[in-house]
This record gives C-alpha cells, sequence and structure tokens, in this order.
C-alpha cells in the first residue's frame, strides 16, 4: 500500500534480533513488531510487518535450511516463541513455555525444525514446532545473554552467560555441558560458529596468554571454533576439540575523525561478533564507537584487523547490536544495525557501505516540506532528532541527513523559512524554539525565551508590534505556540533577545479586558495578511496582521482547536483563496470560507457559527491538515482513528482512504511535485509514502477496527481537570517519549543514553494497549505532565513486562482526575441558596428590614429555623445561632471533623478537644492548639490522643507526643511494650542517666527476644550495653561454628571473663581439629596463656596424624598443617620433645612449668575406648597418653613414663584395631624389646607394679611379633586361606565369652585387618622366616589367663541372668489378649552360663535364677584373689595368643616344645567352653 517508508528502529540490546535469509529477507524487530525488508545491491524495500506480540520483540532468526527461507521464529517480552511464515504474514506455531524473560534465540542450521531459547534464568528451550515439542534444560543457573546453535552438529548449542562463562551443552543428554569455557570477565554478547569443520591453524599471539607453538597453533582433527564477543572488551576465539581459548584479540581503540573522544563509550559497549559464511578465517565485529572491523585470524603481526568504511560518515556513530550476511548475486553483504537508529549494508569486498536505511525510534509529530528546497522533508521525531530527507534523489532512495546538536526533548513542530533555503524552525517538547541552518553543521539558534510547556505550533508570519516598528524590522517573524496556551515572537535575527506575547498586541488593538481564552494553534494565511488563532474552548479567532485587530470569531467547534490550514494562493478558483479548514477533538473537520470577511472587513468583528463544509466520516480527534498544492479544494486528513482521508471540499465527499499504518496519524503533507502522493506519520514510529491511486479504500474505517482505535484513545475515563477542561482534552500528544538529554559535544553525547530510555519508554507506551499514558493531539493550558520510565531495557536490565506493570499503577491516579467537591461545612445554610430565585429575593428583602429594624418581620430570627442562612449576614449572636445550629446537624450526620472546626472558629476550644476525644477523631492540628485551653485540657488531650494513636498502631508518634507532657517513662514504657526496642533504647539513653536501671532492663529483655528469634550477633550487644559480658560471649558462642567461638572466646577474654574465654577457646580449637585444621587450632590456643597443655597435647596429635598417614592409616586429608608437623624417622618421643623446645619453648630445665601442664593435662578426660570407636577419637585418646608420657620424660617421672605408654600401646588392640596398635608400636618402641629395656633401666625403683607395667608392654611388642612371624613364614595368601577356620573358631569364642578386654583378633575384622597388615614384613622388628619363637613366653601368663577366663565366665552368667530377668518382667506384663514384641533373645553365638569356665563347674549348672547369682559371687571371689597389678593394666588375650602358636606349630612354625606345651595346658584349662575348646582341638593331633 506504501511506496517508501521509514521503519521504526530495530530494538537495542538484544543478541540477536534480526537476521537474513538466503532471498535476501532482512527481518528484525522494531517495537513489539518484526519489519521485513528487502535486500539489493542498490537499495533496500521495506515490504511488510509481522504484528502478533505484545511486548518488545527481543530476537528474530530465519531458517536457513534450503526451502524453508520463508519460515522465521522470534521472541518477545511477552514470553512467548512465535513461528511465522513471512509469505502467509501469519503465526504457525508458538509456545509460552518460558517463565522468564527471553534473552536469547536461533534456529538450528542444522535441523530445519528446532528453535533454540533461553531466559534469564538459565532455562534452554528446544522447540521442535513441526510436532509441538518442547524441551527444556537448566544448564547453568546463570542469565543467559545470546547462544548459538552448532551448524555442524545438530545437539550441539553454544551458551552465553551474563558473567562470562561460555559453555556449550548436548541437548540429545539432556542439556549436559560438555564444554565450559572461562576467559571472560563480563557479560557475553554475541557467539558465532565457524561455517567451517574442523579446526585449521590460525595465528596465535603470544602476548595474548595464549599457549602459541612456534608461533601456530596445531590444527585437530575434529571439533570447530568458535568465537564470542564480550562486554570486557575481547574477542575469543575457542577450540570445542581442546576446551580451550587459541586466540584473544583487544578492540583496538579508534578515534573518530573530526569528534573528540567520549570518555563514557567504553561504558556503554556492545561487542557483536559475526561469522561470514564465505570466510572461515575472518570474523566481523563491532567495536567502541559503531565502527565495524574484520579480523583477519590467519594474519601474523599485531594489527590483525582491517576497518569497514573507511571514507567520512560510513561507519555508524553509536554501538552495533547485531551483524548479518549473505551472498548476493556474487557479492558478500554484511547487514548491521546500530544505537544510531541506522540499518546499513556493506560489500566485505571492498569494505565500503552500500546504503543506509534510517529508522525511527519515536513519534513522527511533524512533517514539513520546504517550499524553497523542492522535496526536502523535514521529520520531527520523538528520538530528539531532526530528519531532513531529500526524496527527490535518484541514487539513493533514503537520502537523509541527522540533526541533534542543541535539542535535548522531542521535536514537536517545524517550519520551513518562506523564502531563505535550509532554513528550519524548530519546537520541541521541552519548550524551546530554534532555528536550524540544514547546509551548515553548526548547532542551532536557541531562543532565549522558552515556553513552559511542549511546543505545539512553529510558524514564519508578518511581523506584529513591537517588531513591526523601525526600519530594520524582519521581513518575517517566527511564532510559536505552546501548552500554556501563549503565543510568542521571536525576532529570527535576535534570538538571544526576550520574545514578546502577541496577548499584549491583542489587548491594546481590540481594547479587550477580559481574559483571552488560551491559544492552541495559529496558521498565517500564505500571503501574510491575516492569520487564524485556535483557542482551548473550540473558538477560532482571525485577526489583521500587522496590528491584530480582530476581523472575526468562528465558534462552530466545541472542543480544543488541534489545527488549522488556509488554501494555497495559486489556485484556479478565486473562490478557494478564502478556505480555512480546521480540525479538533470532536473527530469533525470544519472548512470556513472567509473571502467575503478578508476582502471587506468590517469596523466590528463578525461571529461566525455555520461552516461552509462539514467533512464527516473519521472516528477520533483530528491531528493533521494538508491541502493539495495541485488542486482546488483537496483535502487530506489525518486522525487518531488511524487512517488519512482525502477530500473533495466542493463537493463535500471522500476521496480515499489510507489505512497502512499501525497506529494513530499525528502529522501529514502532500508530496509538491506529485498530486498522487501524500506523506504521513504517526505513533507506529514511521513515516509513510502513498499513493492516493493505489487505495481501494473511499471511506475511513467504520466497522471493528474504528471502534477498536477510538477505545484505545478514550480510555481514561472523562474526568474534569484543571480550568474545567476534561482530561480527555487536556492531555499532551508529547508524554510518550523521555525528556532530552544533555548534549554538548559529539554525537555520542547528544544521543545519549537517555536517547535509548525514550525509545524503551516509547515502545512501552504504544505498544502495550494497557497502557494508557499514550499521548494525545490536544491544546490547552493545563496539559499533563507524564512519568516516564528512564531504566534501560538492555538485558540485565528490567524487562518491558515489569515496565508495563509500574506505567499501569502510575496512570491509575490519572483516570480519576476528576475533583470531588469537598463537603460544605456549612450545610444547611448553603443549601438555603439553592432555592428558588423568588425566595432568594425575598431573604434579601426580610435581611435589610432586619438590619434597618423595620419591623416588617418580627418574627424572623437570623440564624434558626428557616432564617438559618441569614445568620451570615447579621450580628455575632446570629452567627452563633447559626453554628450551633450547624453543629447540630453535623452530629446528627456523624461529620464530627466539622464539628470540631465550628467550635474551634467560635473559640471553644475545649469543646472542640472534648467531642474529638468522645469520637477518636484527635489530630496533631487540635493537639497543637491545645495549650490554648491550659496545661491540664492539654495534657488530657496528650493523653487521649496517645491512646487513639495506640489503637491505629502509630507507637512512635505516641511516644513522642507524651514526651511532649514530660512523660519520659511512660513513652518508654509504651515502647517497649509493643516491642520497639530499638526505639525505646534510643529514647532512654537521650533522656535518662546512664546508670538508670531502665536502660538496663531494656538491653536485657530485647537480648531475650533477640536470643529467642536467633539474632545472637545483636543479643551480645544488648548484653555488651548492659554490662554483661558473660551473657554476651556466651550468646554469640551458641551458634556454635568456630568462627562465632573464636569471637566469643576473645570477647570473653577482653572482657575479663578469663575462665570463659579459656572453655571457649578450648572448644573452639577441638572443632578446628575436627575440621583438620591445626594451624587456625593452635592460633586459637595461643590466645591463652593457660592452655598451653592443650597446645602441647595438639602437636602430639598433629605429629601422630601425619606419621600415621604415611603408612596409610588416616586417609583424610588435612586442611592445614605445621612446617614442623613430619614425619620421624627416629624415637618419636625425641621429635616429640624437640617440637615442643623449638615451638613451645618447653624444656625439661623448667620443671615447675612441665609439673604445671602434667597436672592439668591429668584432669583432661580420657576414658576407655570400646570397640568401634572412630579413629579420630581414638588418636586423640592416644595422643593425651603420649603427650603425658612426654611430660613424664621431661619431669624425670619414669615409673609414670611407662604406664602411659603402655595405655597408648593398648587403646588399639582395646578398640579392635590391630593397625593402629601396630603403627603406634612401632613408633614408640622402634627396636622393640630392646626400647622396653632402655625403660626399665631408667626405672627409679623395683616395685611389683612397675615390673607389671613393663611385662604389659613387653607382651604388646611380642604380640605384634608374633603376628608379624606368623605373616613372614607363611606369607599373607597363605595365612587367609589356612587360618579360616581359627578366624572363624575365635569368632564363635569370642561371641559366647563376650569379654570385655578383647583381643583385635577377637573377631573376624580384626584378624582380617592383622593379615592386611602381613603388608609390613619389611618393617624393623618383623621377624624372618624361622626365627625363633622363645619371644612369645610373655605372652603365656597364666595370672593373666585366669583373670581373663574369669571376666568372660562372669559376662556370661550376666548375661543369662538379664535375659531371665526379662523374660520373666515380659510374662507379667503381657496382655493375654494383645500381642506384645518378645524380648530381646541371647545371639546364636550365646552358650549357657558358665561354658567358659572350668568342666565341672559348666556340666552341672541350674538355669535357677537364685544358682546363677550364686556362680556370679563365686566367680567375683575368684577375681578378687588376683593381684592387682594384673586386674589394672591391660595384656594381650592369652587364649587367643595360644591358639595361634597351635596354629604355627602345625603349620611347620619352629614352636618351642615347651612354648606348645605350655599353651596346650593353657587351653585345656581355662579354653573349655565349647567354642574355643572347638577352635584348640582341630590343632591337636
Amino acid at each position: 500500500m506504501h511506496d517508501r517508508l521509514l521503519p521504526a528502529s530495530p530494538n537495542w540490546y538484544c543478541s540477536r534480533c534480526s537476521d537474513i535469509n538466503a532471498r535476501g529477507v532482512l527481518g528484525f524487530g522494531a517495537k513489539n513488531g518484526i519489519y521485513l525488508v528487502q535486500i539489493s545491491v542498490a537499495k533496500p524495500v521495506v515490504i511488510g510487518e509481522l504484528a502478533g506480540h505484545k511486548e518488545r520483540v527481543s530476537g528474530f532468526a530465519f531458517c536457513q535450511q534450503e526451502g524453508e527461507e520463508d519460515v522465521c521464529a522470534s521472541t518477545s517480552d511477552d514470553g512467548a516463541v512465535k513461528v511465522w511464515d513471512i509469505h502467509q504474514r501469519a503465526v504457525v506455531a508458538q509456545h509460552s513455555a518460558h517463565q522468564s524473560t527471553i534473552t536469547a534465540l536461533h534456529w538450528s542450521p542444522v535441523e530445519k525444525h528446532l528453535v533454540v531459547s533461553g531466559d534469564d534464568k538459565g532455562v534452554v528451550m528446544c522447540y521442535w514446532h513441526n510436532r509441538n515439542d518442547i524441551h527444556s534444560f537448566f544448564p547453568e543457573p546463570r542469565a543467559i545473554f545470546c547462544l548459538a546453535c552448532s551448524p555442524h552438529h545438530e545437539n550441539y548449542v553454544a551458551i552465553g552467560y551474563k558473567d562470562g562463562i561460555v559453555a556449550v551443552i548436548d541437548i540429545s543428554k539432556k542439556g549436559a555441558v560438555i564444554h565450559r569455557l572461562r576467559g571472560h570477565d563480563d557479560e557475553i554478547h554475541a557467539l558465532a560458529w565457524c561455517p567451517q569443520m574442523g579446526e585449521e591453524a590460525l595465528f596465535s599471539r603470544s602476548e595474548d596468554g595464549t599457549e602459541p607453538s612456534n608461533g601456530v597453533t596445531e590444527g585437530a582433527v575434529a571439533g570447530c571454533y568458535l568465537v564470542s564477543g564480550s562486554k570486557d572488551q575481547t574477542i575469543r576465539i575457542w577450540s570445542t576439540a581442546r576446551s580451550k581459548g587459541v586466540m584473544t584479540l583487544k578492540l583496538p581503540f579508534l578515534k573518530r575523525r573530526g569528534a573528540a573522544v567520549d570518555p563514557g563509550i567504553k561504558e556503554r559497549i556492545w561487542l557483536t561478533v559475526h561469522w561470514p559464511k564465505g570466510r572461515p578465517s575472518h570474523v566481523v565485529s563491532s567495536c567502541f564507537g559503531g565502527e565495524l572491523v574484520l579480523w583477519d585470524l590467519t594474519k601474523s603481526g599485531k594489527q590483525k584487523w582491517s576497518l569497514l568504511g573507511s571514507a567520512d560518515g560510513q561507519n555508524h556513530s553509536r554501538i552495533v547490536f547485531n551483524l548479518s550476511s549473505l551472498c548476493l548475486d556474487g557479492q558478500e553483504l554484511l547487514i548491521s544495525t546500530s544505537m544510531d537508529r541506522e540499518i546499513k549494508c556493506w560489500d566485505l569486498s571492498s569494505l565500503d557501505s552500500l546504503w543506509t536505511l534510517p529508522t525511527l525510534g519515536g513519534f513522527v509529530y511533524a512533517l514539513s516540506f520546504s517550499p524553497v528546497g523542492t522535496g526536502t522533508l523535514a521529520l520531527g521525531v520523538g528520538d530528539n532528532m531532526i530528519r531532513v530527507w531529500n526524496t527527490l534523489s535518484i541514487q539513493n532512495k533514503y537520502d537523509t541527513k541527522i540533526f541533534w546538536q542543541g535539542i535535548k526533548s522531542k521535536v514537536t513542530a517545524l517550519a520551513w523559512h518562506p523564502s531563505k533555503e535550509g532554513s528550519l524552525a524548530f519546537g520541541t517538547d521541552d519548550g524551546k524554539v530554534g532555528i536550524y541552518d540544514t547546509f551548515s553543521s553548526k548547532p542551532p539558534q536557541i531562543s532565549s525565551s522558552y515556553h513552559r510547556r511542549t511546543v505545539y505550533t512553529v510558524a514564519w508570519g508578518t511581523p506584529v508590534p513591537p517588531l513591526s516598528f523601525g526600519a530594520e524590522k524582519p521581513l518575517f517573524s517566527l511564532y510559536s505556540c505552546a501548552g500554556e496556551g501563549v503565543i510568542l515572537q521571536h525576532d529570527p535575527y535576535k534570538l538571544t533577545a526576550e520574545a514578546t506575547d502577541i496577548d499584549k498586541v491583542i489587548r491594546d488593538t481590540n481594547n479587550v479586558k477580559h481574559k483571552l481564552s488560551p491559544h492552541t494553534d495559529l496558521r498565517w494565511k500564505p500571503d501574510g495578511t491575516v492569520v487564524a488563532v485556535g483557542n482551548e474552548d473550540g473558538s477560532i479567532e482571525v485577526f489583521q496582521a500587522p496590528s491584530l485587530k480582530l476581523l472575526c470569531t468562528i465558534q462552530q467547534h466545541h472542543k480544543t482547536i488541534n489545527t488549522l490550514q488556509w488554501h494555497h494562493q495559486h489556485g484556479s478558483s478565486p473562490e478557494v483563496h478564502g478556505l480555512l479548514a480546521s480540525g479538533s477533538s470532536n473527530a469533525l473537520v470544519y472548512v470556513h470560507d472567509l473571502r467575503s470577511v478578508l476582502e471587506n472587513p468590517s469596523e466590528n468583528p463578525i461571529f461566525i457559527t455555520e461552516p461552509f463544509r462539514s467533512l464527516a466520516g473519521h472516528t477520533a480527534k483530528i491531528t493533521g491538515l494538508a491541502w493539495s498544492p495541485h488542486h482546488d479544494g483537496r483535502l487530506v486528513t489525518v486522525c487518531y482513528d488511524g487512517t488519512a482521508q482525502v477530500w473533495d471540499i466542493m463537493k463535500e465527499e471522500p476521496v480515499r482512504n489510507y489505512r497502512g499504518h499501525k497506529g494513530r496519524l499525528l502529522c501529514v503533507q502532500w508530496s509538491p511535485v506529485d498530486p498522487d502522493l501524500v506523506w504521513t506519520g504517526g505513533d507506529d514510529f514511521t513515516v509513510q509514502e502513498w499513493a492516493l491511486s493505489r487505495q481501494e479504500h473511499t471511506k475511513p474505517p467504520k466497522g471493528k477496527r474504528a471502534q477498536q482505535l477510538k477505545a484505545k484513545t478514550k480510555k481514561k475515563k472523562k474526568a474534569t481537570g484543571k480550568g474545567g477542561m476534561r482530561v480527555e482534552e487536556t492531555d499532551s500528544l508529547f508524554g510518550d517519549d523521555e525528556k532530552g538529554s544533555e548534549a554538548s559535544g559529539g554525537p555520542e553525547e547528544a544521543q545519549s543514553d537517555n536517547e535509548e530510555e525514550e525509545e524503551k519508554k516509547s515502545i512501552s507506551s504504544i505498544v502495550l494497549p494497557a497502557v494508557t499514558d499514550v499521548p494525545e493531539w490536544r491544546r490547552g493550558s493545563s496539559s499533563l505532565t507524564y512519568s516516564t520510565v528512564r531504566d534501560k531495557l538492555q538485558n540485565g536490565g528490567k524487562s518491558f513486562a515489569f515496565v508495563k506493570k509500574e506505567e499501569k499503577k502510575k496512570e491509575r491516579p490519572d483516570s480519576s482526575m476528576k475533583k470531588r467537591k469537598p463537603r460544605s461545612i456549612l450545610p444547611l445554610s448553603t443549601s438555603m441558596d439553592h432555592r428558588p430565585r423568588e425566595e432568594l429575593q425575598q431573604d434579601c428583602v426580610m435581611l435589610a428590614s432586619v438590619k434597618h429594624n423595620s419591623g416588617t418581620f418580627a418574627d424572623c430570627v437570623p440564624g434558626t429555623g428557616e432564617h438559618i442562612q441569614l445568620g451570615l449576614f447579621t450580628d455575632r449572636q446570629a452567627l452563633y445561632r447559626m453554628l450551633q445550629e450547624e453543629e447540630d446537624g453535623h452530629i446528627d450526620a456523624g461529620h464530627y471533623d466539622s464539628v470540631v472546626y465550628l467550635r474551634l472558629w467560635k473559640g471553644d476550644i475545649a469543646g472542640a478537644l472534648k467531642i474529638a476525644t468522645e469520637k477518636g477523631e484527635l489530630t496533631d492540628h487540635l493537639i497543637s492548639v491545645a495549650p490554648m485551653a491550659g496545661y491540664q485540657v492539654w495534657a488530657q488531650a496528650v493523653e487521649a490522643y496517645v491512646k487513639q494513636l495506640c489503637l491505629q498502631e502509630q507507637y512512635l508518634k505516641a511516644a513522642s507526643h507524651l514526651l511532649s507532657i514530660h512523660k519520659v517513662y511512660q513513652a518508654i514504657d509504651l515502647l517497649k511494650s509493643h516491642q520497639l526496642f530499638r526505639e525505646a533504647i534510643a529514647l532512654s539513653k537521650a533522656r535518662l542517666q546512664h546508670e538508670d536501671p531502665v536502660l538496663k532492663d531494656l538491653f536485657m529483655t530485647w537480648a531475650a527476644v533477640l536470643e529467642k528469634d536467633g539474632h545472637y550477633a545483636t543479643a551480645a550487644k544488648c548484653y555488651l550495653g548492659a554490662d554483661c559480658s558473660f551473657d554476651a560471649a556466651k550468646v554469640i558462642a551458641k551458634k556454635g561454628d568456630t568462627d562465632s567461638l573464636r569471637i566469643a572466646a576473645s570477647l570473653a577474654q577482653i572482657s575479663g571473663e578469663r575462665d570463659l574465654s579459656h572453655s571457649l577457646s578450648l572448644r573452639c580449637a577441638k572443632d578446628l581439629v575436627a575440621l583438620q585444621d591445626w594451624v587456625a587450632a593452635q592460633e586459637v590456643l595461643r590466645t591463652q596463656e593457660s592452655l598451653l597443655g592443650h597446645q602441647l597435647l595438639f602437636s602430639v596429635y598433629e605429629l601422630l596424624t601425619v606419621n600415621l598417614s604415611q603408612s596409610g592409616l588416616v586417609s583424610w586429608t588435612c586442611t592445614s598443617t605445621h612446617a614442623w608437623s613430619t614425619s620421624c624417622d627416629s624415637n618419636f618421643l625425641q621429635v616429640v620433645t624437640g617440637v615442643w623446645e623449638r615451638v613451645f619453648g618447653v624444656t625439661a630445665r623448667d620443671r615447675i612449668k612441665v609439673e604445671d601442664l602434667r597436672a592439668q593435662l591429668k584432669t583432661t578426660e580420657n576414658p576407655k575406648v570400646t570397640p568401634n570407636v572412630p579413629l579420630k577419637q581414638l588418636l586423640s585418646h592416644v595422643a593425651l597418653d603420649v603427650t603425658l608420657a612426654t611430660l613424664s620424660l621431661l619431669f624425670g617421672d619414669w615409673d609414670s613414663i611407662l604406664e602411659n605408654l603402655l595405655y597408648a600401646l593398648s587403646r588399639g588392640s582395646d578398640a579392635g584395631n590391630f593397625t593402629l596398635m601396630s603403627e603406634i608400636c612401632l613408633l614408640l618402641f622402634p627396636q622393640g624389646e630392646k626400647s622396653v629395656a632402655q625403660y626399665k633401666q631408667l626405672l627409679e625403683s623395683t616395685e611389683e607394679k612397675n615390673s607389671v607395667v613393663a611385662q604389659s608392654i613387653q607382651a604388646f611388642i611380642c604380640y605384634h611379633q608374633m603376628y608379624q612371624t606368623w605373616w613372614s613364614q607363611n606369607g599373607k595368601m597363605a595365612s587367609a586361606v589356612n587360618g579360616s577356620n581359627i578366624i572363624n573358631g575365635l569368632q564363635t569364642t569370642q561371641c559366647q565369652n563376650g569379654s570385655s578386654s578383647q583381643a583385635p583378633g577377637a573377631d573376624v575384622n580384626g584378624l582380617a585387618e592383622k593379615e592386611v597388615m602381613s603388608d609390613a614384613c619389611g618393617r624393623e622388628d618383623s621377624v624372618t622366616p624361622g626365627a625363633s619363637l622363645n619371644f612369645s613366653q610373655f605372652l603365656l601368663s597364666e595370672p593373666h589367663a585366669t583373670f581373663q577366663a574369669t571376666q568372660r565366665t562372669i559376662a556370661a552368667i550376666q548375661q543369662k541372668l538379664a535375659s531371665l530377668v526379662q523374660q520373666h518382667s515380659h510374662v507379667q506384663d503381657t496382655d493375654p489378649g494383645t500381642e506384645e514384641a518378645q524380648p530381646d533373645t541371647p545371639k546364636p553365638c550365646q552358650e549357657p552360663p558358665g561354658s567358659q569356665g572350668s568342666t565341672e563347674q559348666s556340666a552341672d549348672v541350674s538355669e535357677s535364677l537364685p544358682s546363677l547369682i550364686a556362680l556370679v559371687s563365686e566367680h567375683h571371689k575368684k577375681l578378687a584373689s588376683v593381684p592387682e597389678s594384673v586386674k589394672k593394666y591391660p595384656f594381650p588375650d592369652v587364649m587367643e595368643c595360644c591358639i595361634v602358636l597351635l596354629y604355627m606349630d602345625q603349620t611347620g612354625a619352629s614352636v618351642p616344645a615347651r612354648l606348645r606345651s605350655e599353651a596346650l595346658g593353657l587351653l585345656q584349662k581355662y579354653g573349655t567352653g565349647p567354642a574355643l575348646h572347638r577352635a584348640w582341638q582341630r590343632f591337636v593331633s
């Protein structure tokens, strides 16, 4: 329908919002639509638009498969993904599966039905539109910025994230990340795959931090290169075969010719990249200020790039967002979209720009053809720019020039000088008026007189006073009309001079005394003799120049005049020379014939009420008019109904109707050279050229379209605004776009970020039907000011959905601007003034009679009854009577606030306070006047107001009022009772003494509440404020983590709570040790001098852990260790004493200190271990024993040394951990029995206790050597096979006896562990095969065998007793009608009592309870006869040792006969239990 069209600007800050197909059709998202442009080498042609999204289009991509070129996909901020057929202009498939704002889109180059999209929550959607199948993936919890499907692998998708990560996922593996590429530091703006499969060698720059190999990276057989552009100003080439970057390219900083460098350019960088299909070794990228750079990846040297558009004016002036390319007619073309609102086409061979397509970023408010420069069309646009379009250019159909300097707001009015070529006047939304010289690059001249509101019209006309006086008067003056209703006259040669208001001339000339109606438009007749002025009240006044004498007034319209237009003067018929067309908000166009008025003016103004022609057909307000310069009486009108209508005035009938716009029309111009062409601009951000002859419609639409447009423009309710005007009539057309930006330097400064905001705001306000701040073309001094959204809508910013929501909220108060008339405070007397006129006149007579005491109305009492209204006009007593009746009426109606005011006016302050108190309507104003009634009244009023405020939950205000009457404690208690502790404390500290108990009580109460809620840090502050440091430390320690414990300990130490600090530090250190953070643990202990003993203990613990980790026993990893904690090759105790001396300063010379440390550690709990105790806990016990032994060594207490070493050695055996026992044995006694002998020589006494301790140590060493000998003789595998019977036998035995001192080999796990220890045959104390077993005599101790056998027997009998007691209790407690759980029964391996004793004991044992008790008593007596030294110190299991010796003898070991006989005798005497008996009987032949 249109010939040429300037489309809306492509949307900004989108990773892929434009694309091109193989047929040369370019699609790009603009606002909530998609424009389609046919690309050729010579020119672009806009061929259509895809409309269907409700919000901003955020992504667009074509299907690149052959035969599917007409299919494309788009995404929008409305959450929809749509698939389109551009031939049918229809949606073929869509989904709305995304829950967040969609930020990325791509059509798979391999799979023709697959569309991939991503959103700002990190969700990736794969949509197979042919089968409506959607799969969602969540590869990374990061905001997605862009994505690109691989052209070589249908399942690979590269994703760029906001934090700089690039990930490649495989959608066939549920979105699994197969490559995670790190290197960028900021958001990824674009990704592109190399069009060629494989990874050919690329030159790599060594200074970029890559890993070059002779300057060239080695090519890979598989994989594909991927390029990414990031906000960190770098471009990276990634190898998917090696999962790393192979090249980094840094953007060159290019200083633009003839312009200063904008320091803010780097802050607004958008680095897009594109890999042309036919150039696998070249990448195109954007740069800082709109330049495009072609990178040669195979080129060596620093400058690997070439700049596109070497000539001046070819480059973009702002950042570039999207790139796409195609090969057309053998020529490779590149298409770029930019923030400068231009789409450029480049030849990649010559790197020159072929053509530029201008686009528009705002409403088109004004169009104006130059009367001198034929075909030169000026456009005033809401993106703060003026465009001058040479519409007659043959080579470039879109030859435009942009003017932005000095313009800081939307351009709302334009006017060419009638005779001076290139002189263009303009007006802006912020009230500026200026003149541009379009042939110069200089900034415009700006008038020093600003309008307060939007400039509606600028016009050139005949000068009027005072400019019409003098010899140097200008030929033309510049006039401007703005929203405040004023018309100013500017001197075009002295714009710095103050402009004059023509209303003064109108008043003086026409002797006008009344207020003039606000002006909304003016239009000079082409011959300059008269000027028509449109007014807000719908009237049109015609004045004669230069005196501005009023010739006539036209009162036909009843709404604001929006536009006026005189017929041209070169018509062939004289009757059309005086035609004036007018359009207003009532959708009618009137044409008035003023020829007679102009040719024969009368002395007095003429009043015209009938039009010459009335043109009806539009359905909304008229916004623009234009007469055809080629015809007589041919008029085109544009309207909010979205159409342009051509009329034949003489026939008063419609000719053609144009419906090509998607929104409302705002301006129109008839082509000065072609009678068939008309130009229109609207709020759809487009300017369209169309031919009358090609239009199929004649009249404006009357159906659904018209009704929709009408509903859209009248969405707000009509409400009365200022000056009695309706809101519909007072809205400003110029409220849709952002106010202008500050600009003074280069283009970047002029077209600043506000321009971006303006576009976002404009888009939001236009495309969303629900948003009601769309401006309307209305003229009035009270036009509304609209708020705008200033947030940049870029990725990572606020989506349009949120903007829409915010704008709705802002518009709600505007939708009901009708002011409600306040309720009268004197309703009774006021109502009397609304009676019939006769009664009102009778009141005047009555009032005069009363005032002059005429006695005519003797029964009249002013201020009461039917004469209440007269109380206002007589004396005070009458007024009081009137006010009393008014009070009674207000009380009956419940209007107590009015009663209060009336009493205040009478001076009855106490009465006003009383009724306000009773009704709960006290206010700050009443309290402020209460002191006038006395202190007592004031205090009572304040207390009542406090209660009222508490009911309203305004506690802070209530407390403040209590302070006003000096009730500080009550105010504090009020705040405390409502848990406003912080405010109560602030008030207390400000008003009370520091030692006041109220303050401490507040702190303690608040601390208790905070502690209960888990706010420990704030609770601690409260305790500190109350001088309760102990409680502060305790509450911080409640959290229990190491950091909290450390802080709590430090706080306690600072506060002098030494015991608490000691315990908290120790607790923190233990927790750190549990985490194996040895360095931190020692740092905590170092703060407490009293914890030196535990420092020594933890140092031993650390040394043990490090040494045992060498053998593989300790499997965990230490968080931190000290430099001195290394494995030791010499005696372990010597290593420990060396560390203590170097690190902690503990030596044998300071005996008192050593004794104190030993006494301190002896108080540490060190209980007996049990089986299955964790290894860390077991090591802590061993470390304590070793620490005590080392301190005894330093002190010289040799008796205690052996005792502590024995405990350290036996703990592994008691816990069933034979490996630990063996390792401790090797550490503490590296020379075996020789080491024990050395200690025995140092003993100070020969007491029996010392000999027993030494014997036990020797026994454990021999126990270890016995197993080493066994494993050395038969090998690990042999022992595992041949010893299986022993294992089973011993397991059964130990299950029977239940001994608490069982050996490590007492169960399967223990013996299996011993088998594993056979790998340690190479240790220092290992015995070679065939060695003598005479050392085993230490193991065959009959006193220990007796003690162990008796213990096993007692344990078995006690278990049987417990079982009998449970059975007895169960029988008595069980209800016959119910089933109870059966009592615990002995394990299957348990034997009857006495099975571990002698044969005669176990044979005749009775199962009765008394007999079992007697048997236990008998064995306890037997235990009492055992020496205390035998019972006190641990010893290996003698029965186990006997069985192992017999087994070794049977397998060929050289067991001496004496040992074999002794072992057999002990087994026969003490191993009489069934399980033990079966175990050793098999070794006796």
